[in-house]
């Protein structure tokens, strides 16, 4: 294969170097199309066969040659842009000797202009004669006639640039995307939310239980780390006095790859002070009910063959009652320490020699429920022990005021009532810590001055992260999240 795609480009190279020495312009940037072709589509819909003659509207259109009939003295070929896609008609008569046989010696892939008359053909297809044809950029690369067909996916995510220009539904995919992410700006803004930026580079990795990247800056002579999450300076401004506050981030863990994961992902971080994670449940609830209306025309979506109905009200369980109701544990277990810890191995669970059985009962919901959570599901009293920024709940300081949203069997979200004692704060963080241990790559260590800001004051609050990664999957029933990204990190290609 390597040989017969060396062979095509040395053909292209030379086809090139003639078009070249024939006074051809192989790069250029002087032609210009003020119409995409989306625009000229719509206004040819009533135009009839027998209008060629009388049709006197001329556009000038560019884009990619996609598909192409040549014949003795005319040819047909399919123009695209990022809008869509258009038939151009070349006839020898009309564009000259010169001109004409300089075209037929480009190729499907070259980028071109065309100026010329909107026609319906005798089958009804839209159509540009053109009196003008330019070279634009001449591809030296064929596309692949059956892009669909390959058995090796990440051909698609490695060159991700022709899986866009031959799958019309994957710029869709993206179009989605940015749609989203533009909706979400909007709903929170008018809610009175503020966006900011904060450090993607951080001396201490702080915010989640993750593997940070590791680099080192030169001047300061110190080591730094990629954030894993923004959640500790978004805090930090709430103590500064901003109320409603959110970012749109990238975050980077250094840890494997799946259909779900990626090491560099997109999360929405947005608090709020004076709220707890109630009010957050509601919000969500809303802001992505309404999201999938906006982005799918309905509330109603099918991710992967399963129907999800995303129409509030959503279902609401604690840990406990999921792990009963959905997970079909004895609750009896659920309130003995020792026996839920004990299931867990027992269900070959590898729980830490320190873990507790907050631990044990989070692990057995990953085992025994969370697939299972189809339509969009609030998980709420989420055990202390794993819970290391979160409130307390004041009625069972055991467990903690999160939720964790779930959406066909994926976490989507995870939100809290933020914990704001600074005593409380450094204690915990001691604890994970310890339960830690050391790290031959990233030595852990307090964030003191994060202590420090609660120690000014914050206000109670709530916070919230979601995965755009795996809503963007949900809203456009894509199988993984290298589908979403555009272009995911993979292995390094083979030696060639």
């Amino acid at each position: 294969m390597e040989n017969q795609s060396s062979n095509f480009l040395q053909q292209r190279r030379e086809k090139a170097q003639a078009l070249a020495d024939s006074g051809v312009r192989l790069f250029s940037n002087t032609f210009r199309a003020p119409y995409p072709l989306s625009e000229i589509l719509p206004r040819g819909e009533k135009l009839a066969p027998e209008a060629f003659e009388e049709n006197g509207n001329t556009y000038k259109v560019a884009g990619r040659i996609m598909s192409m009939r040549k014949f003795g003295k005319a040819a047909f070929f399919h123009l695209q842009d990022e809008t869509g896609r258009l038939q151009i008609y070349a006839k020898r008569d009309v564009l000259g000797d010169e001109v004409f046989n300089s075209f037929k010696k480009w190729d499907v892939g070259d980028i071109v202009g065309a100026k010329g008359r909107l026609f319906k053909t005798k089958t009804g297809e839209l159509s540009i004669e053109a009196s003008r044809l330019e070279m634009i950029t001449k591809s030296m690369r064929p596309l692949p006639e059956k892009f669909h067909g390959l058995t090796d996916v990440e051909t698609r995510y490695r060159q991700r640039y022709v899986d866009l220009i031959v799958n019309p539904e994957v710029r869709e995919t993206f179009r989605k995307r940015v749609e989203v992410i533009r909706l979400i700006r909007d709903f929170l803004t008018d809610r009175g939310f503020l966006e900011v930026e904060t450090p993607m580079m951080q001396p201490i990795p702080g915010g989640a239980t993750a593997k940070p990247f590791k680099t080192h800056h030169n001047a300061l002579d110190i080591d730094l780390y990629l954030r894993i999450a923004p959640e500790l300076y978004l805090k930090r401004l709430l103590v500064g006095g901003f109320e409603k506050v959110f970012e749109i981030n990238r975050n980077f863990r250094n840890e494997g790859l799946s259909t779900r994961h990626n090491p560099e992902f997109t999360m929405l971080e947005f608090y709020q002070a004076y709220a707890s994670y109630h009010e957050l449940m509601d919000l969500t609830e809303e802001m992505i009910s309404w999201l999938a209306a906006e982005v799918t025309g309905s509330m109603e979506v099918t991710y992967q063959g399963q129907p999800v109905n995303l129409s509030p009200p959503w279902k609401r369980y604690t840990l406990d009652q999921a792990l009963v109701q959905v997970g079909g544990l004895d609750p009896a277990i659920l309130k003995d320490d020792q026996a839920v810890i004990k299931l867990a191995r027992d269900r070959g669970i590898a729980l830490p020699g320190e873990a507790g059985p907050g631990k044990a009962k989070t692990e057995l919901f990953e085992l025994l429920v969370e697939e299972k959570l189809i339509n969009p599901t609030f998980v709420t009293a989420y055990p202390t022990e794993v819970s290391p920024l979160a409130r307390r709940n004041e009625e069972d300081p055991s467990v903690t005021d999160r939720f964790e949203l779930f959406v066909t069997g994926r976490e989507i979200a995870n939100a809290f009532s933020e914990l704001n004692d600074p005593a409380d704060q450094l204690q915990r963080f001691e604890k994970q810590i310890a339960e830690r241990g050391e790290d031959d790559e990233v030595h852990p260590e307090l964030d003191l001055d994060y202590i420090r800001a609660l120690e000014y004051g914050m206000p109670p609050a709530a916070g919230e992260g979601i995965g755009i990664d795996r809503l963007v999957m949900l809203l456009t029933d894509a199988p993984s999240i290298r589908d979403v990204i555009l272009f995911p990190h993979l292995k390094p290609e083979a030696a060639r």
